[in-house]
């Protein structure tokens, strides 16, 4: 996710992401700080695009966005499993 994105947040995604421990600030870090980008996905008839980041406190999170219009609606988000984390450390080691 380059350049400033903005989110779509509304009580029922911010609600859908703290079942899973999460915090809406978390989500955007792990956006903003140079995140791996996952295969697209197609569900319920829209375009998903999963990604792997990491939090300002250290923590990795999968955070699953759409884009509605001009904004990104996070559809969910949670911790990256450790095959996840290792597939970022490798794709994102400096060369």
């Amino acid at each position: 996710m380059s350049g400033t994105l903005e989110f779509d947040w509304d009580e029922h995604n911010r609600r859908h992401i703290r079942r899973h421990g999460v915090e809406p600030e978390e989500v955007e870090q792990a956006l903003a700080n140079d995140p791996l980008e996952l295969e697209a996905l197609y569900s319920e008839g829209e375009e998903r695009f999963p990604a792997v980041g990491l939090t300002d406190s250290g923590r990795w999170l999968v955070v699953v966005t759409t884009m509605r219009g001009p904004k990104a609606r996070i559809v969910t988000a949670f911790d990256a499993s450790r095959r996840l984390i290792k597939m970022y450390l490798e794709e994102k080691r400096p060369t």
